[in-house]
């Protein structure tokens, strides 16, 4: 088995193997890549807590929900990928693991044992609200620097998630 020091190359080696050019500019660059970084924590933690939620349902709107969670969690992951890849086109680098989640995420997990169905739903409306306002300051620092490509992608989950919290609005309502 290999020590540690012989699977970590030398710092510059590294970043020298993984910049990708791009126009923007290294300060763009960083900045924007920052900003996606902690939005992909957020919504890897948002993607678990709406599995969580999905997997503990109960009660008698159980199919109506459990399939509501499983069709937004899908949607959460499918951006993953896509913000991942953008960091690397700004030639930075991405998340590599749980702990890096853990310590940039500002989605609060929810670990309790029982949570009422209108419960779950409130949470995750609000966060999915509270996911849109990170994106729009994102998309703040895009527009700062001239990044059209990923203001524009970030156009494209802004409206998702207004479409998730809509819904989680309305499964919230009484009649």
């Amino acid at each position: 088995m290999k020590d540690s020091k012989s699977r970590t190359p030398n710092a510059s080696l590294k970043k020298a193997a993984l910049k990708t050019p791009s126009d923007l500019g290294a300060e763009a660059a960083s900045q924007i890549a920052a900003q996606l970084n902690v939005l992909l924590a957020d919504v890897f933690a948002l993607y678990l807590k709406t599995k969580n939620f999905h997997w503990h349902m109960s009660g008698p709107h159980f199919r109506d929900y459990h399939l509501l969670l499983d069709e937004q969690a899908d949607e959460l992951f499918a951006t993953t990928d896509p913000i991942a890849e953008r960091v690397r086109k700004l030639g930075a680098t991405t998340l590599r693991s749980t702990g890096q989640i853990a310590k940039l995420q500002r989605v609060l997990d929810n670990d309790a044992d029982f949570v009422t169905p209108q419960d779950m739903l409130a949470e995750l409306r609000e966060d999915n609200k509270q996911l849109t306002i990170h994106m729009r300051a994102a998309h703040e620092v895009c527009d700062e620097y001239n990044d059209v490509a990923t203001a524009s992608l970030l156009e494209n989950w802004i409206d998702e998630a207004e479409r998730r919290t809509w819904f989680l609005f309305e499964a919230c309502r009484n009649t």
